[in-house]
């Protein structure tokens, strides 16, 4: 037994106390209806009396009053809103105020009338959709059982990539709502792009700073009650490296996988996580930092006519510190990845009519963007510019997230991606991903690379390991579930699994094939369906595989199968959406609007889980 509880019932054993047995039991019936709340406020109360003597009287009206509290709601995808928020809460908390930090997936959407202080961080899926953990409260609040809120204030930080369409569009679903629900701004929504560090911080300290006065604790019963109101799911400890403090492993292979007459270069690769006690799960992705290519910072800083000595200020964690332009363009700044606001201002800068044209337009300016590299957009209209002035036009350079394609059961201290090179042509010059190309080519067996693991909750294996899973994973799509089959493998699970793997030709393309055909070998693998789109004359993709398998896969959803996505967003997964839908319909004899349902109550059940990309 602790020690506090032992001592606390010697305390109410009236043989050891200075109450008599008649005197425990009137204090026992007086505080038997007190909550916990009013039990802490009495114990203050009754200790202030002892110190004041017997005689002095103490009027419960002269009770310090409680803090309020400022309930925090996260809704992440892949962990970037998670961050956000739990760094929100630590500055709050040092603050002084109480603070209820919950995912909103756990949050009961009914609460927000009690409500008096809510700050939402909420990150956007593919296009325009909320995350996974975000779909019903998402549809609470915006449908018409959403509760009038005129006592509640509130401010949402929305993350988001500005070369989407629909650029924050869940953190704007929830700021225009509230704010139609009556709910109050303590301070105007910020939109943050994928380098959000420096705007989340700035809205970070502008909230706690705007709230401290009113909802500091101020008694010890407020301290007492946030003890109450931690949140379990972000309790136990967490690993040091992180995003921000990122792991320094030993790069061991970079092993291409797809032939030499494959018109793709995938890469097997593998990093050693040595003693550093970092740990993951299938289903958690690898965030990796890597460094431009010399030759490609060489072309920027010539067409820019400079000598990448000229030197320039980058603020770094809260502090300027300098850098030489090529040092700065080399391990600082995106230059592979364009954003359209970068379109937007060397149209201005170069006054070039063609970009102006471009850039006036945002959906054009955004497909501009995504099909060409900072240096061919200065490239299309040369100017000269101040360093300074042009570096603070860039990002910072964000890490890459890659689906982890191994299981720590299986590989221990290693962690494998599958990483497909990114390459393109574009005036007669070859351009390469930045992180792609820094894995395949720029790092040499021993060499270190810095890499954090971003946990996803919303991209995990059954806890019944005799549950059956469904796989759909073309391309790089299958890195996850081979780490899924090793976790299966190692947890000796009983469930029937069945993958569907496409790509462009069998002989060429067919990722890890020696593995997928192992794994049927021993039973581990029920089933496997692969498409090859150009072995024929006719394409086919995982997509048709799926229809001409509709009623097995309807029978397995219905006997509990949980369903898996991995892969690009923009095609393949919107295709395999309707093509389930379809396959509901037909196979279940519903509407389509009923085979819609259908899919959002499996993915509000979490068994329909998407790793898109």
């Amino acid at each position: 037994m602790p020690q506090e509880q032992l001592t606390l019932q010697q305390n109410l054993n009236p043989t050891s106390s200075a109450l008599d047995a008649n005197q425990l039991s009137l204090l026992q019936q007086a505080t038997s209806s007190y909550s916990s709340l009013q039990l802490a406020w009495a114990s203050g109360y009754l200790a202030a009396k002892s110190e004041s003597g017997p005689s002095a009287v103490l009027s419960p009206v002269s009770a310090p009053a409680v803090a309020k509290t400022l309930t925090i709601l996260y809704a992440s995808q892949t962990g970037n809103a998670k961050g956000v928020a739990k760094q929100l809460e630590q500055s709050a908390s040092a603050a002084g105020i109480t603070v209820k930090l919950t995912n909103v997936s756990d949050y009961k959407a009914k609460s927000l009338k009690s409500e008096t202080h809510l700050l939402i961080i909420a990150s956007t899926n593919g296009e325009g959709e909320p995350p996974d953990d975000a779909i019903e409260f998402h549809e609470f609040l915006l449908g018409k059982k959403a509760p009038k809120l005129p006592n509640l204030s509130y401010s949402v930080l929305a993350l988001g990539d500005s070369s989407y369409e629909f650029f924050c569009q869940t953190g704007k679903d929830f700021d225009e709502r509230l704010k139609a629900l009556g709910a109050k701004q303590v301070a105007p929504r910020v939109d943050c792009d994928v380098d959000y560090d420096s705007d989340s911080e700035s809205w970070t300290l502008s909230i706690v700073d705007s709230l401290k006065e009113e909802l500091t604790q101020e008694t010890s019963l407020a301290s007492v009650t946030s003890l109450a109101q931690v949140d379990l799911a972000t309790s136990g400890a967490e690993s040091i490296y992180n995003k921000q403090n990122p792991l320094s492993a030993e790069f061991v292979l970079s092993q291409k996988i797809t032939g030499r007459e494959s018109a793709k270069d995938v890469r097997h690769i593998e990093i050693d996580l040595g003693e550093s006690g970092l740990t993951y799960q299938a289903g958690d992705a690898l965030g990796v930092y890597f460094e431009n290519d010399s030759a490609l910072v060489a072309e920027l800083i010539s067409t820019l006519k400079l000598t990448g000595e000229e030197k320039v200020k980058l603020k770094i964690d809260g502090a300027n510190q300098v850098f030489t332009l090529t040092d700065a363009l080399t391990t600082q700044l995106e230059i592979t990845q364009t954003p359209p606001s970068f379109v937007e201002f060397w149209a201005k800068i170069s006054g070039n009519k063609e970009l102006t044209a471009i850039a006036a337009d945002k959906n054009t300016a955004r497909e501009y963007a995504g099909e060409h590299q900072i240096i061919d957009v200065v490239k299309a209209a040369v100017t000269e510019i101040d360093p300074q002035f042009f570096i603070e036009a860039l990002r910072k350079i964000t890490p890459r997230l890659y689906s982890i394609a191994s299981a720590q059961a299986e590989v221990e201290e290693e962690v494998h991606l599958t990483v497909g090179l990114v390459s393109y042509e574009n005036d007669g010059k070859t351009r390469f991903g930045g992180a792609s190309h820094y894995l395949a080519d720029g790092l040499e067996e021993g060499q270190s690379v810095r890499v954090f693991v971003e946990h996803n909750d919303n991209f995990r294996l059954p806890a019944d390991s005799n549950t059956p899973v469904i796989m759909i994973g073309p391309g790089t799509g299958v890195a996850p579930f081979r780490a899924f089959m090793q976790q299966r493998e190692a947890d000796e699970a009983s469930g029937d699994n069945w993958m569907f793997f496409g790509d462009q030709t069998f002989t060429q393309d067919f990722l890890y094939q020696v593995e997928w055909q192992n794994y049927l070998k021993s039973g581990l693998l029920t089933r496997m369906d692969v498409a090859f789109s150009r072995d024929q004359a006719e394409k086919v993709y995982v997509q048709d595989r799926l229809k001409e398998q509709a009623s097995e896969v309807y029978a397995w959803l219905e006997r509990g199968a949980h369903l898996y996505v991995c892969g690009d967003a923009n095609r393949m997964a919107k295709d395999v959406h309707q093509t389930l839908i379809d396959i509901i319909s037909e196979q279940g004899q519903l509407t389509t609007e009923n085979a819609e349902q259908y899919l959002k109550d499996l993915r509000s059940n979490k068994r329909y889980q998407k790793d898109v990309y």
